[in-house]
C-alpha cells in the first residue's frame, strides 16, 4: 500500500516534521509492508523554511538580526535553485514564538528583522523570494522591514517614526528613494494563506492582533493606524490598497509588501505544492494522510488539509486528515476532497494537557484507526 504523508504543524505543540514522523511510524507498526512516503508541509507560516529547504536540496544562511522588540538574536533563511530563490520565514525574525507571553505587544514589535534576512538574500545574488507571512509578533503593516531595505516613514515634521504598530498613527508620508534598488531585479512572492483585508472587523488587526498580546483596548487604535497607513500609502505611492483581500496577511506585512516592494500576494499552500511536485506523489500514492492543529471554518480558506484535498480529489485518492479540536462548519469540507476526519483527542481534557500531549494522542490515534482499515483489507 503506497502511503503519502504530508502534514501541517499542530500549533503549539508539534511541528509538521515531528507529526509527519509520529504518523508515519504509527501506520508503519501496523502495516509492517506500506511503502510510506514523508512530505510535511506548510501554508506559508511558520515551518515553511524545512517544508522546502531540505526536500529542495537547498541551504541554509544563518545571520545575526533583530527580533520583534530590536533585540539581537540569530534568524536563518533557505537558498534553493543553486543560490538564486530565498525562502524567508517571516516567523523567524519577527515570529510571535520569539517572544514569552509578557513580551508581546502589537504597538511595540516590529518586523525589522525580516527585512534584514531580506536584505541578506539579495547581497548573496538572489533574484527569487518566497516570504512567508505566518507567525507573526507584529502589527507594523511591514514598516520594519521596509525601514531596513532603505524606506523613510516619516511624520509631519519630516522625522522618522518609531517602531511598531502603534506609532503608525504619526505617520504622514512614505519616501521610498532610497530603497534598495536591487528590489526593482527582484521577483517577490508572498506566500500567505489568508484572505483579510487590512483594515475593519475582518481585518489584520480585529481578527489576528489579540494573540499577538494586544488587549481589547488597542485593537480600535491598531486598526485606526492602519487606516492611516494605507492612506498615507495612497497619498505618498499613490497605490490604493486599503480593500484589497490579504492586505492584512501577518499584521499588514502584505500590504507593505505590495506598496513598497511591488510583490505578489501567492495562496501559501499553492505555491508550496508546486514547489514541492506533490501532485504527482498524490498521483502516485493510494492514500493520503495529513492533518493540523484545529479543523473548522477557516480550514476552507486557503489552508494546508484543503490545498492537499483538492488535489487528491482530483486524482480520487481518499484522504485522512488527523487533528487536535474540530470545530464548526465543516460539512464542505468533505465536499472538497477529504474522506475522514478525526479527532486525536480521545477524552475529556483542557487544551493545555491536549497541547502537552499531543505526541502520543496522535500516535494513538493514527495508530486505532490503521488498526480498523487493516482488519478490513
Amino acid at each position: 500500500m503506497n502511503i503519502l504523508v504530508a502534514p501541517d504543524s499542530f500549533k503549539d505543540s508539534l511541528p509538521a516534521h515531528e507529526v509527519s514522523r509520529i504518523i508515519s511510524k504509527a501506520i508503519s507498526e501496523v502495516i509492517p509492508d506500506a511503502t510510506i512516503r514523508q512530505i510535511p508541509i506548510s501554508d506559508g507560516g511558520e515551518g515553511l523554511l524545512k517544508a522546502l529547504v531540505t526536500p529542495l536540496q537547498g541551504t541554509l544562511v544563518s545571520l545575526t538580526v533583530k527580533d520583534p522588540l530590536h533585540r539581537t538574536i540569530e534568524a536563518s533563511y533557505g537558498l534553493i535553485d543553486q543560490g538564486q530563490t530565498a525562502i524567508i520565514e517571516m516567523a523567524k525574525a519577527s515570529g510571535l514564538e520569539l517572544l514569552s507571553t509578557e513580551e508581546r505587544n502589537p504597538l511595540m514589535t516590529s518586523t525589522y528583522g525580516t527585512g534584514q534576512l531580506i536584505k541578506d538574500a539579495l547581497d548573496k545574488g538572489c533574484t527569487k523570494l518566497i516570504i512567508g507571512l505566518g507567525g507573526s509578533a507584529t502589527n507594523d503593516g511591514g514598516m520594519g522591514m521596509i525601514k531596513a531595505l532603505g524606506g523613510l516613514f516619516l511624520d509631519q515634521h519630516q522625522q522618522e517614526i518609531a517602531e511598531g504598530g502603534g506609532a503608525l498613527d504619526t505617520l504622514y508620508s512614505i519616501d521610498l528613494s532610497s530603497l534598495d534598488k536591487r528590489l526593482q531585479e527582484v521577483e517577490i512572492c508572498c506566500a500567505c494563506d489568508v484572505s483579510n483585508p487590512l483594515t475593519g472587523t475582518s481585518g489584520a488587526s480585529y481578527v489576528y492582533a489579540k494573540q499577538k498580546g494586544a488587549s481589547d483596548n488597542m485593537l480600535p487604535v491598531l486598526d485606526r493606524n492602519l487606516s492611516n497607513y494605507a492612506a498615507v500609502i495612497k497619498a505618498s505611492l499613490k497605490k490604493d490598497l486599503k480593500h484589497v483581500p490579504g492586505t492584512g496577511a501577518a499584521g499588514g506585512t502584505a500590504m507593505g509588501l505590495l506598496a513598497c516592494l511591488d510583490a505578489k500576494l501567492t495562496p501559501g499552500i499553492a505555491l508550496i505544492t508546486d514547489l514541492l511536485q506533490l501532485e504527482k506523489h498524490i498521483k502516485e500514492a493510494q492514500l493520503v494522510v495529513t492533518g493540523e492543529g484545529r479543523i473548522d471554518a477557516q480550514t476552507l480558506h486557503g489552508k494546508t488539509i484543503m490545498g492537499i484535498a483538492n488535489l487528491a480529489k482530483q486524482q480520487k485518492v481518499p484522504v485522512l486528515v488527523f487533528t487536535g479540536g474540530i470545530g464548526h462548519g465543516i460539512s464542505e469540507i468533505y465536499d472538497q476532497g477529504v474522506t475522514s476526519i478525526f479527532s486525536i483527542v480521545n477524552a475529556p481534557m483542557s487544551l493545555e494537557t491536549a497541547i502537552k500531549n499531543a505526541a502520543q494522542l496522535l500516535e494513538a490515534s493514527v495508530t486505532n484507526v490503521f488498526t480498523s482499515l487493516n482488519t478490513q483489507r
